[in-house]
Order: structure tokens, then sequence, then C-alpha cells
């Protein structure tokens, strides 16, 4: 299989995609500009820039699907969807119930979103668990180049409306990419283990292998769960995961609170507590704007020392005051 970066394989995705299917029209902040070799194959007509007007875009996304189009929008980063709420979340997802089954949104909205650029707290703010909240939506936040790729083409041929984030700290990890079709809904385990299991997505799945590396230099075995797709959660995967090992940590970049680790958290306590070993344990991202420094921004994200930690914990191989730390 080839080697490619994850912008490439999501390009990748949109040209096959695009050849496949002459429904599949992309726009947004830039698009003709950032992406040529679309705009050379398929022309203006279905690759084309827009004004810097969220709502404008989304809701003209929402009209294109509803008329039988399967369109991809990139509005950047991730807090611009602020602009865009009343569109993808009170029309594209909620529409198709109103219409009783009549229309369908097949909708792809990209958005960029976390550290690792310095871009600032109002370009950097990981709000996936918001539009997971939202009836009629699906998420998804991939970590290799694989299922950048993969999760993408899924998506685009989705007949709901799809939030696709992509993590701006993994746009140029290289990784094998085949064609393959990634179903949404459908989690991976990245690395089998027996004592804890490491529950995560997006960038911090790499933090969590780096750590489950560490932990087995000292004889700690972790499995690694990557979630993918956050809205529909596997949630068979995640309880088989969680009943084989009896302990987990759920580790994300973005707030602790109302995000994705607590409804993971809840459904492992709700479903699984009878297999659990330990309370289900939570590192996040702080409940503060993101800073612009890069030192700052990894402080921010939830490191491979401190996952360690909160596994020793979990364990009780840690001293009560190291414990406290963890818990703090």
């Amino acid at each position: 299989m080839p080697q490619m970066t994850a912008n490439d394989a999501l390009t990748s995705a949109l040209i096959e995609e695009m050849r496949r299917d002459s429904r599949v029209i992309m726009f947004g902040e830039g698009v003709a500009t950032k992406r040529k070799d679309l705009l050379e194959e398929f022309g203006p007509a279905r690759v084309r820039n827009t004004p810097l007007a969220e709502g404008i875009i989304a809701g003209t996304a929402a009209g294109a699907a509803a008329t039988g189009l399967r369109p991809v929008i990139d509005l950047l980063f991730a807090p611009f969807l602020c602009y865009a709420m009343d569109e993808i979340v009170n029309s594209a997802g909620k529409l198709r119930y109103l219409s009783g089954g009549q229309f369908a949104f097949p909708m792809v909205v990209l958005a960029a979103t976390g550290a690792g650029w310095g871009v600032g707290s109002q370009h950097n703010h990981n709000i996936e668990a918001w539009f997971a909240h939202s009836p009629g939506l699906k998420v998804v936040m991939p970590s290799t180049p694989a299922d950048f790729k993969g999760l993408l083409k899924a998506a685009i041929r989705d007949d709901n409306p799809v939030l696709f984030f992509t993590d701006l700290a993994l746009g140029f990890t290289q990784g094998e990419v085949s064609d393959e079709v990634v179903p949404l809904g459908k989690a991976a385990v990245r690395r089998s283990g027996s004592d804890v299991t490491l529950i995560s997505y997006a960038k911090t799945v790499h933090g969590c292998l780096q750590a489950a590396e560490q932990l087995a230099a000292r004889g700690i075995n972790a499995e690694v769960v990557d979630l993918r797709t956050l809205k529909p959660l596997d949630e068979e995967t995640v309880l088989a995961s969680a009943r084989r090992t009896g302990r987990v940590v759920v580790v994300h970049e973005a707030s602790r609170m109302c995000g994705i680790g607590a409804e993971v958290a809840a459904i492992v306590a709700e479903q699984a507590f009878r297999d659990l070993r330990a309370p289900v344990l939570r590192l996040t991202g702080p409940d503060a704007p993101a800073p612009a420094s890069f030192p700052l921004e990894q402080a921010f994200v939830p490191q491979p020392d401190r996952i360690v930690t909160a596994v020793e914990d979990l364990l009780g191989t840690l001293d009560a005051r190291e414990a406290e730390l963890v818990r703090a």
C-alpha cells in the first residue's frame, strides 16, 4: 500500500469519490485555492471558493443535499462552526426527521481542530462533543492517514450530515493508505492488552500507544482502543475491552466537562460495572481556552507520561501523594 500524509489521504478520498459519483461537489473557504488538483480535474462547477460566511456555506450545502447533490464543505477551523450552528444543527440535522424521511441530507462538514500549530484559542477549540449531542448528525475524528481517507469516503456516501474533524497535528503524519472504505461507527483496537484499556481518538491515540510502550517496559499490558467515529459510538468494542481488562482510562484533548470521555465512562459504568476492578478515569485537556504558545499547547494535551502515571494509579502502584496529584 502507498505511503501518504493524512492531508494527502483526504485529497485522495475526495478525488476518488468525485470520480465515482458526479453528485459529489466541494466548496468552502479556499478549497479551490488549496486543492488545485481538484479544480483542474472537476472544474469550477464542482469545486469552488466561497466568501468567509460559514452560515451561508452550511445552509447552501443543506439545500444542495436536499436536491440530490452530495456536498463536501470546508469551514477551516472548528470554532468557525459557531457561525453555522443553526444551518448544521437545526436544519441539516433535523430536516430529514421533519420531512418524514422524504429528504436526505448527505453532506460532509470538514473542520480542523486541536493543538500543534499555535493558532490561538479562537482557532483551536475541540468542540466535537457539541455535535455528538445533536440529533441527526454523525461525528468522525480519525487518527491515521488510512482512516482519514477511508472514513471520509464512508462519510461522503452516508445519507446523513457528517462532521469530519481533522486534527491539525496529524496533517503531515505518514502512513500506509489503501482504497478501503472504513465504516462509520466501528472502533479499532490499535494494541491488544489485558491489564488496562486506554480509549481515545485523534492525536491522543498516538499518546496512548506511546504510553502503552512505556507501560510494557514496566510489565503492564495496555490495550488501546481508537474510537474513530464519535457518533455513532462503537459501544460493543468499548465494552468488550473494558470487560476484558477491568480497568479503563479515557483520554482526549477536549475539556473534561461533558466531553466524549464522560459518555464513554458512563456507558462503561452502566453496562460493565461488575467487570471493573477500578473506577473509570478520564484524562482530558483543561477547562480553559487553548494557548497560542506551542510549548503551552503541548502541556494542554494529555501526554504519554501523564497517561502512564494514571494507569499506575489505577493499578495501585503509586504512593498516596502521587495518586493525589493524578486525580487533581
